[in-house]
């Protein structure tokens, strides 16, 4: 009876969804349901029990009577325990599910009542609040879950609580289902058939959106909950007139949830496709473009939804979104960069799936060169994220093959100069652009510039060649054909007849009478046309000369394509239809010729912008972002496949890339080489071998010595990760033994990659030590001393082994050193350039692998020795005059003794020295042994038994050199005159050669003693001076560099010599200078003082290697502490002096890389007082100015102002010179634009009330009354100004 009253009451009242839970609990007025009572938390498992025992009973009704309850569990949700929420929850699902079966037979009847509408409506809608009010709470209380589980840390994983998270994952699918169905019934009836209320459609689809708010929801274990949302949102799209509603608030969330924006994407994309829903895109298009652009570049977070929105739905719906596309692109002049991207995003995503391929009408054809211009406009634009973005999108529409050829030029052009970007995006961007369009040209597999322009010129004169009508060029002709007309109707006199072979067939014939005719020779045109018709019959001149225009017609149109098209001949009339016929023919002819030349002429612009492009990239390899150089490699990668003649340039550029500290870059290398090389094609393992073994070959020829150890860096890599395969290695072989046919430039390439491998995997060369000396220093082979040399570098890499192992050495009878020994004494007496770096590869290799190296070397010069003396001897007995030798024994004799000399310290002070301590190690280890005493005094434990120990090895190494291997037992001393008297008489012994070879000697014999040196240095350093031969220069300075390493007190005084050669007039050896400067003074083995300032004008050096050399250094240097910020002063001094003789242009270039070093604050106050105190100093104006000069460099802080000012009388009397009054508006000008403090810009620029305006401001800029009109000299107006931020 209680649930019959409470129907009976039910049909009295209306149940009315609130806005607020509070609203259910005051009367409104209009007659409403309002909650009588709240239950307790502790109460609220027994009301839930009666809930469940009437719903078996009366069933969904139920909630008439118990709503209360039920409202009260979302009141406490907070309060109330897990297992209550879920028992409200699965109770709740439940009542639902039975209402939603029980309607469609109770709505379907005929008998249904007012009051069971009214009692069915009622429970429909309070059962729906319910359960969307537990849909709200639990995604609440999972959000909020989802915040405190973010623990960068980790910590505390095992305390954190599911609570009932993982149940209402689990029912939010099934829930999301009940509702689909409960929408997909026919609930008008229950609103007496009208328009079901609006705010029941929004409670159920708020679920929805509430759901989709969850950050989680775009997780792929979600996919199924993305699903029944999108279905339950199609139902009341369909079946409720949700469009409008939906439309606002897919919108509101895109603008605060920028996650959904994908999950709208994807069901918009299925409501337009799957149930015709396409107006909801229009509307939301239309919705997002009406908002205010100043709105937008305020909210940066709430565009990125909108863009990702507009984004993702032109690539599911590109048509539809073109369609509507008209009211977004207002947004492209807008602030928001985003909606921009997104924008260009639309209309390239449009122009691959639409608007693509050569069908497309002509207002398709409109559309999409319009979208074209726009993207290209768009390639210049401000932002840099958006220049970026619109060279990606250029990237995809040419892979997808969606660009027309006609605009190819204007997108390479514009690609080309991106490349040339501040932004490091847009040219990593503007990279991948440009290699897509190699991938993708249409033009040809292959890209040469050179082919390409030779067939446009070809086919333009095929074009152009019909410059004059055949009818005027046979009214030039024509008086001299009826000349010979005349003359050949004459009797002809004796010795003049002439015979013509006639042409076996008509059109041959006709060719050679045009041919004649053309080269000016009628008489031989008119005989062969006699001789064609009958030379019997007499033809009249006028009949004849009536036919010759005839001939020249018909041979021109037949055989050009290019002739005049519709002239009239003098031909007898033919056939109508066979003209047009013929006129048609050639007028395709023509068109497919211009067709062609065109399409060339674009190959050619195109390979033109590609090798452009080639030169800007490759500089690009020695940027400071690995990314950038990461793109140039990959690019130069793709220009490689396609034989690109300057592609080999920069594959061989991205070589020293392979020791980089960076692994990322160094790795992008070996990928690189990995591409390149190690995957050739070819249908067997044999054939790819060659084809690898090819590649590799074709680098070294003509590399250059730092190419050969980059690339044997690149090919120990891969055999330390066996990537080369053993085919390789036996085909290496083979080519190396003559088995498989090569010629000896592949010979000695396949010695030297035998090589380069053995440094990872001695063995390869280890276990063919034989083949190597049998083959490759035998007799035959002795004229070819490169390959010899090769050989030798290549057993060179057999190892030496572990610290305290006893090192790799070969006995003194070993076949190698006998070979060694006859092929270096063979090749002294004959006069080959390779011999001396074969015997410096030899004499090195016996040294590091012989037993008693120096009693074999010593036999060696011996042997060579006598050689020399047979030769004088012999030159003694032919002539009686003053005997002299060949000059290239003499080169060879001083060359060998210097490098016996100087592998004779080297095995003493390493070899020698490294055997010494592992003996006494030794000795050390079985003394203890057998003592058993474990005990160690404090000099032991200190280390100091050790280091006393060396000291007295390296002493004994030390005495050695300086007393015995120049006295004169030794047989060095015998050597030493000679090269004394080669040095001392450069007028007596002129031979370059041989002067630089004896110039280098002198330095290795320095090397051995210090006496011997401190004697000599004298010497030396004038042959460094004064020398006219360039080379015996370089050779010295080297030679200087390695004394001043090994002896470097005795080499100090000298520096400034070496300082001296930094501006030799030759630029080989200022190279070599500033290389050897460059390891001295960053091994701090020079003091560095103010002479680096010669250093500094290799800035400004004409050869650019010389200014890498210097940028190198000054960048290096940087790296050492405060060593620029010291040095600054003094290098301005120097090169601002009058003497130095530095254009003041030139300073300014110099100063400015300089500059770029002074970063901290510190430094640039300080810099600031000794540059003003520096005016007190100075004596001429240009030290004014350059000063000056130097202090718009630096960037001014407000502690830097300050300074400036307080040292204002330094400077004060020079600001009248108006290119440093100037100077000093400039250094005023920056600081104002990079900002200061309020203090300080009132310091600077501001006038106390009733005071004189005495600021710094006003005491220079003030000045410009009364200064003469002056060029703005600001930084900003200098040439070629880099000012460092």
């Amino acid at each position: 009876m209680a649930g019959v009253a409470a129907e009976a009451a039910a049909a009295a009242w209306e149940f009315h969804l609130p806005l607020a839970p509070t609203d259910l609990r005051r009367d409104d007025g209009r007659g409403g349901y309002v909650v009588q009572k709240v239950v307790s938390a502790r109460e609220l498992p027994p009301a839930l029990t009666a809930f469940r025992t009437a719903f078996r009973a009366r069933g969904a009704l139920a909630v008439l009577q118990h709503f209360d309850s039920l409202y009260s569990l979302l009141h406490h949700f907070q309060a109330v325990e897990t297992a209550v929420r879920e028992d409200g929850l699965e109770l709740m699902m439940q009542v639902v599910s039975h209402h939603s079966k029980e309607l469609p037979a109770i709505l379907g009847g005929a008998g249904l009542s007012q009051a069971d509408r009214t009692a069915h409506l009622n429970t429909l809608k309070m059962n729906c609040y319910l359960l969307t009010g537990l849909v709200d709470a639990f995604e609440m209380e999972t959000s909020s879950s989802a915040l405190l589980e973010v623990d960068p840390s980790g910590k505390n994983k095992k305390n954190r609580t599911k609570i009932s998270g993982s149940l209402w994952e689990e029912e939010r699918e099934p829930l999301l289902r009940l509702l689909t169905q409960l929408l997909q019934l026919d609930l008008r009836q229950l609103w007496g058939g009208l328009v079901v209320e609006e705010d029941f459609v929004s409670l159920v689809t708020g679920s929805c959106y509430r759901i989709l708010e969850n950050s989680s929801i775009g997780l792929q274990k979600y996919r199924a909950t993305r699903e029944a949302v999108t279905h339950l949102l199609t139902a009341a799209l369909i079946h409720y007139n949700h469009m409008f509603s939906a439309t606002l608030k897919i919108t509101q969330m895109l603008h605060h949830f920028e996650h959904v924006a994908t999950v709208f994407a994807r069901a918009v994309s299925l409501w337009a496709t799957e149930y015709g829903l396409k107006s909801l895109v229009g509307e939301l298009l239309r919705e997002i473009g009406q908002k205010h652009q100043q709105d937008l570049a305020r909210d940066a977070s709430g565009v990125k939804g909108y863009a990702v929105f507009i984004t993702e739905l032109a690539e599911q719906i590109p048509a539809l979104v073109l369609s509507h596309i008209s009211v977004l692109l207002h947004h492209l002049d807008g602030e928001s960069y985003m909606m921009r991207n997104a924008v260009l995003a639309a209309m390239a995503e449009v122009l691959v799936q639409v608007l693509n391929g050569d069908q497309l009408e002509e207002a398709a054809r409109g559309t999409r060169d319009q979208f074209l211009n726009m993207l290209q406009a768009h390639v210049c634009d401000v932002h840099s994220f958006v220049r970026s973005r619109v060279l990606q999108l250029f990237t995809r529409i040419v892979q997808c093959k969606a660009l027309p050829l006609t605009q190819f030029q204007s997108v390479v052009s514009l690609a080309v100069g991106r490349l040339k970007d501040k932004s490091v995006i847009v040219v990593k961007n503007a990279i991948q652009l440009l290699a897509a369009f190699l991938s993708n040209n249409p033009f040809s597999c292959k890209v040469i510039l050179t082919s390409m322009m030779e067939m446009v010129g070809v086919c333009r004169i095929n074009i152009c060649t019909p410059a004059i009508a055949p009818e005027e060029e046979w009214e030039a002709m024509l008086p001299e054909v009826r000349a010979a007309t005349q003359q050949l109707f004459q009797p002809l006199q004796e010795g003049e007849e002439e015979e013509l072979e006639v042409e076996e067939t008509v059109e041959s014939t006709l060719e050679k009478i045009t041919g004649l005719l053309r080269n000016v020779y009628p008489k031989g045109c008119i005989s062969l046309l006699f001789s064609v018709r009958a030379p019997e019959v007499k033809m009249p001149g006028t009949l004849l000369v009536s036919f010759i225009p005839s001939a020249l017609l018909t041979n021109k149109c037949s055989c050009c394509a290019g002739s005049c098209l519709g002239e009239k001949s003098e031909d007898p009339p033919r056939d109508k239809t066979e003209e047009v016929v013929l006129e048609e023919q050639c007028q395709t002819e023509l068109v497919k010729q211009k067709m062609l030349v065109q399409y060339l002429q674009d190959a050619y612009n195109f390979s033109a912008k590609i090798t452009e492009a080639l030169g800007l990239i490759s500089k690009m390899m020695y940027e400071n972002c690995v990314s950038v150089v990461q793109e140039a490699i990959e690019f130069f990668v793709t220009v490689s496949k396609f034989d690109v003649p300057q592609a080999l340039l920069g594959v061989r550029r991205m070589l020293p890339l392979i020791w980089s500290k960076d692994p990322a870059i160094k790795e992008a290398v070996l990928n690189a080489y990995r591409q390149l090389y190690l995957n050739p094609s070819g249908d067997s393992e044999r054939a790819r071998a060659q084809g690898l073994v090819h590649s590799l070959s074709l680098i070294m020829v003509d590399a250059s010595l730092g190419t050969i150890q980059c690339l044997e860096e690149i090919i120990s890599e891969f055999v330390e990760k066996d990537e080369i395969k053993p085919a390789v290695i036996q085909l290496l072989w083979e080519q190396f033994t003559e088995k498989s046919q090569c010629s000896l430039l592949e010979r000695r390439a396949a010695m030297m990659l035998l090589g380069m491998m053995a440094r990872r995997k001695p063995e390869i060369i280890g276990s063919n030590l034989d083949v190597l000396v049998t083959v490759g220093l035998s007799e035959k082979l002795c004229e070819d001393y490169r390959l010899a040399q090769e050989v030798c570098n290549a057993i060179s890499r057999l190892p030496a082994l572990g610290k305290n192992s006893a090192p790799f050495r070969l006995p003194q009878n070993h076949m190698l050193f006998d070979c060694l020994s006859e092929t270096v004494s063979k090749g002294f007496g004959q006069p080959s350039a390779h011999w001396i770096p074969f015997m410096e590869a030899a004499v090195m290799l016996i040294y590091q692998l012989a037993e008693g190296a120096e009693e074999i070397c010593a036999h060696i010069l011996q042997v060579c020795s006598q050689q020399a003396l047979d030769k004088l001897q012999e030159a003694d007995r032919v002539s009686d005059d003053a005997s002299s030798l060949p000059t290239f024994l003499l080169v060879h004799l001083v060359s060998l003794v210097g490098q016996v000399a100087l592998q004779q310290v080297a095995y003493l002070e390493v070899s020698v020295s490294a055997e010494l301590r592992r003996r006494r190690i030794l000795r050390e280890e079985k003394t203890k042994k057998h003592s058993g005493n474990s005990e160690t005094t404090m000099e032991e434990e200190l280390g100091l038994v050790g280091a006393l120990a060396d000291d007295t090895e390296a002493e004994l190494i030390r005495s050695i050199c300086e007393t015995e291997l120049l006295d004169g037992k030794h047989l060095f001393s015998a050597f030493v005159p000679l090269v004394l008297k080669i040095c001392s008489n450069p007028g007596l012994y002129s031979d370059s050669s041989l002067s630089a070879a004896a110039a280098l000697s002198l330095g290795k014999f320095c090397m051995i003693s210090s006496e011997f040196c401190d004697s000599h240095l004298r010497l030396l350093f004038t042959l460094m001076e004064k020398s006219p031969l360039p080379a015996v220069r370089s050779n010295l300075i080297i030679a200087a560099g390695d004394l001043a390493i090994r002896f470097p007190n005795l080499v100090e005084p000298w520096a400034s010599h070496l300082y001296a050669r930094l501006r030799d007039p030759c630029p080989s050896v200022r190279e070599t200078a500033g290389l050897v400067m460059t390891h001295l003074i960053l091994k701090d083995m020079v003091k560095v003082k103010g002479q680096v300032s010669e250093m500094a004008t290799l800035l400004i050096d004409p050869e650019k290697a010389i200014m890498g050399v210097a940028q190198y250094f000054f960048s290096e240097l940087s790296n050492k502490g405060n060593a620029i910020y010291n040095l600054l002063p003094d290098i301005i001094s120097h090169l601002s002096d009058p003497n130095c003789s530095i254009e003041e242009e030139s300073f300014h270039t110099i100063m400015r890389h300089l500059f770029l070093y002074i970063t901290k604050d510190r430094q640039t106050e300080s810099l600031v007082e000794k540059l003003c105190q520096r005016f007190r100093t100075a004596r001429t104006e240009r030290q004014y100015r350059d000063l000056s000069y130097c202090l718009t460099l630096l960037p001014l802080s407000d502690r830097g102002l300050h300074k400036l000012q307080d040292n204002f009388d330094c400077f004060a009397d020079k600001l009248q010179d108006p290119i440093i009054y100037g100077y000093f508006q400039t250094v005023l000008a920056r600081f104002r634009r990079a900002g200061s403090k309020p203090e300080t810009k009132v310091r600077i620029g501001a006038k106390c009330p009733g005071q004189e305006n005495n600021c710094f401001l006003h005491t220079v800029i003030g000045k410009s009354a009364c200064l003469p009109s002056q060029p703005d000299t600001s930084i900003d107006t200098l040439p070629n100004s880099t000012v460092p931020q």
